[in-house]
């Protein structure tokens, strides 16, 4: 359900930040829309003051504009998907898979009322991607930002949007969203290359017929893997759906989905990856794609064959529609590598050019593109608003402004468990005692428990650059997110061509590797590959007070502990910087609720709780 609330769509409010502090309160200005902005042969002019050019970080045009959206969560033991196959435990929004599309300009306020009509969970709804701005309270992390949100509750989430893009929704409660709580994003904003069509986004999701509740038990016993001397190894899916629809692998039902491409127009498509494990190459048949957008990051326009998408990533493209006309597949390729398999061998969805038949199917499979092996060409992305690192001054022994991280994939015999700990500890939250609860509410941390794998960043670090370098110590790759803010992607080890026959950890050599680095302009993006036996170095700006979690987002993997929290701006936060007025109070929402639901509940935590 959408409702525009309040404010003239072309009123425009310009928000400064003082150069002393980047904490500092908006100032607003009342700007002038220019009607000729944003046209097909202008799509990087937005407004008049705001284009492609302008630095999203610092400078925002407030339009007074408020958009209401309410999802509501409910449950099915069996759903019929888009595949036309049964679903056991199908949690929905709004009725439906994927969730319905939340969209919004550039500056305008969301205002999101979540009711869980759920039975047998908790949730919480996590934006995927926005920056969540002086405004940690509504990141929508059960156990970090928030209690859940338990059945027969609501909570409503309160944000700007600061950035401009593609994003998406889902939930942060263990797996959930792996049963179907998810949904797209679309930021509308200014883009780095003209196009005539915005054809929305196309959500690929790979699709499980039974509860990825009861396959995690699985993929959590170390006896019984889905692949023999494998422990922790997951299924293939069952499917792949593209806007939740797909035919069924054995052919017997369910239907393509069809986007209608004008000929000789330029298309803009939003590509997401909201898997629970599988990563994708995307293609499509006899067409190229521009692609000028990585996560929420507006960059130089490159043109691709084909593009890697790893769990969580997005990707802005342009398709100039100059074939003949016809039908053209869409095609999802997998890699050899451990980064997601599916039992149907060649999803696709179909691009059909106006005028060509409605019915029929393409004529040409296509070739596959390369094998990704799990990484995409990230040193090619460049963003059109800069950001730079000293990549010389970086040293994993400085541990004042940079930090290490290691994986590893380990089995606890006496609890017959896998887990992924990192620096030797699974991450676990507390449901009842979310971390932004606990720092509210105490003025040291230090009896926080271990197993919240929490970092905090130093005090009086608020505008610095930190560093994280992460080692895997492990044959799979993991696609890494961190929640509040872009990372400056400055290198990483190359891609093995087979993981699964190395045993060789390759650790970062500043001898070898430094002068491997980009600290000029590098790539940016909210989520990226950490390769297999590798390293992966990423940077970020202490500009943004927060309990920031940083993790993997293959669903089984978080589950069993793959992630940290990252404590930063901790004064800043405790004033206000996190929501606005008093942060206990902005984190009790839910809590008491919660305290009288869950001790009566079936189900109790039985993983790192995300």
């Amino acid at each position: 359900m959408f409702k525009p609330l309040g404010g003239l769509l072309w009123s425009l409010l310009l928000i400064g930040l003082s150069h002393g502090s980047p904490l500092a309160e908006p100032q607003p200005h009342v700007l002038e829309a220019r009607q000729s902005c944003n046209t097909a042969s202008n799509r990087q002019c937005w407004t008049s003051n705001f284009d492609i050019n302008t630095d999203y970080e610092a400078h925002v045009p407030e339009t007074g504009v408020t958009r209401q959206y309410t999802l509501t969560l409910t449950e099915q033991s069996t759903w019929r998907g888009g595949d036309g196959r049964l679903k056991y435990s199908a949690m929905l929004v709004n009725g439906q898979f994927p969730g319905p599309t939340i969209s919004a300009n550039w500056g305008d306020r969301l205002q999101i009322t979540v009711i869980n009509n759920m039975r047998s969970n908790g949730t919480s709804i996590h934006y995927h991607g926005l920056r969540m701005l002086n405004a940690n309270t509504q990141d929508g992390v059960n156990g970090v930002t928030e209690c859940p949100i338990p059945p027969g509750s609501r909570k409503t989430y309160t944000f700007l949007a600061n950035q401009y893009g593609t994003a998406w929704y889902h939930s942060h409660f263990p797996l959930q969203y792996g049963n179907g709580v998810l949904g797209p994003i679309v930021i509308k904003g200014p883009a780095s290359a003209d196009y005539d069509t915005d054809l929305g986004p196309l959500v690929l999701s790979d699709w499980y017929y039974g509860s990825v509740f009861e396959i995690a038990h699985r993929v959590n016993n170390p006896s019984n893997p889905f692949i023999p001397n494998f422990p922790g190894s997951p299924p293939a899916s069952d499917n792949v759906l593209f806007n939740g629809r797909n035919i069924n692998p054995d052919g017997s039902g369910g239907s393509y989905t069809r986007k209608t491409l004008t000929k000789g127009k330029k298309h803009l498509l939003r590509l997401i990856n909201t898997s629970l494990q599988n990563a994708f190459t995307v293609s499509l048949v006899g067409h190229t794609f521009q692609v000028v957008a990585t996560d929420m990051v507006p960059i130089k326009p490159i043109t691709r064959d084909h593009v890697f998408l790893g769990i969580g990533q997005r990707y802005d493209v342009i398709i100039n529609a100059n074939q003949p006309t016809a039908n053209y597949w869409f095609n999802v390729t997998f890699s050899a590598l451990p980064c997601g398999q599916s039992d149907n061998p060649f999803p696709a969805a179909i691009f059909s050019y106006s005028g060509a038949s409605s019915t029929s199917l393409p004529t040409q499979r296509g070739s596959a593109p390369p094998d990704s092996r799990c990484a995409a060409p990230e040193r090619d992305y460049s963003p059109i608003v800069a950001r730079s690192a000293d990549v010389n001054s970086f040293s994993p022994t400085d541990n004042t402004s940079s930090h290490t991280l290691s994986v590893d994939l380990t089995v606890d015999n006496s609890q017959a468990r896998v887990f992924w700990p990192v620096n030797n500890s699974p991450l676990r939250v507390d449901w009842q005692e979310p971390t932004l609860r606990y720092v509210a509410n105490n003025t040291s941390l230090s009896s926080l428990p271990r197993s919240r794998n929490l970092i905090q960043l130093p005090p009086g670090s608020s505008n610095t650059l930190t560093y994280f370098l992460i080692q895997n110590n492990s044959s799979i790759p993991h696609p890494i997110h961190l929640h509040g803010h872009d990372v400056m992607i400055l290198g990483s080890s190359p891609p093995l061509a087979d993981p699964l026959a190395e045993t060789q950890v390759r650790e970062y050599n500043p001898d070898r590797d430094k002068s491997t680095l980009k600290g000029n302009n590098p790539p940016r993006r909210d989520t990226t590959m950490l390769p297999a036996w590798g390293w992966l170095l990423v940077a970020w700006r202490t500009n943004n007070p927060g309990v920031w979690l940083f993790h993997c987002h293959v669903g089984w993997h978080v589950s069993q502990g793959l992630g940290v929290q990252v404590l930063e701006g901790l004064d800043a936060l405790r004033d206000g910087g996190g929501g606005g007025g008093s942060l206990g109070a902005s984190v009790e929402e839910n809590c008491g609720n919660w305290a009288g639901w869950y001790p009566g509940s079936r189900w109790k935590q039985d993983d790192a709780g995300l």
